[in-house]
């Protein structure tokens, strides 16, 4: 299946949209005390050092998801990325990892980009290419693994 969404940089007006994709994937995909990490990184999102989009349907937000940049270490790291639970398993996450793997593409600087998952995603990754380089059980929260992974651009 395939979902037609546009995208567009983070806005502060999306933060509570992008907080409520997040509680819809509590507790499968995401610990419940995470959630003040991500409203501090949306907080605080400059599209210019980690650029952060939202994928729109019909004038609502379905999914987001960015990029931290660390030039200095050639390297960017996929950042909160997430998908309103209701549209899952309809191309949104792909179309969503599609759209952050371009960011990362289009600077020349980047070689690898590197994102930390869980047990539940891990194999969606994988099929952009990822290969996992440390499982750390319950890394997340109890129950929930985390699973490093990297992608070697260039």
């Amino acid at each position: 299946m395939n979902i037609r969404v546009q995208s567009r940089p983070f806005a502060s007006s999306d933060l509570s949209v992008c907080l409520a994709i997040f509680d819809s994937n509590v507790p499968t995909y995401f610990a419940r005390q995470e959630r003040s990490d991500f409203c501090t990184y949306l907080e605080s999102v400059d599209a210019g050092d980690s650029p952060y989009l939202v994928l729109v349907r019909d004038d609502l937000v379905v999914a987001c998801g960015g990029l931290i940049i660390e030039p200095g270490k050639r390297k960017a790291h996929l950042a909160w990325g997430m998908v309103d639970r209701s549209f899952h398993r309809q191309g949104v996450g792909t179309r969503l990892t599609q759209e952050r793997l371009a960011l990362a593409r289009a600077i020349p600087d980047i070689e690898q980009l590197e994102l930390a998952t869980s047990q539940h995603t891990h194999g969606f990754y994988e099929g952009f290419g990822f290969t996992v380089s440390k499982i750390t059980p319950d890394g997340h929260a109890p129950g929930l693994d985390r699973w490093d992974m990297v992608l070697h651009l260039r």
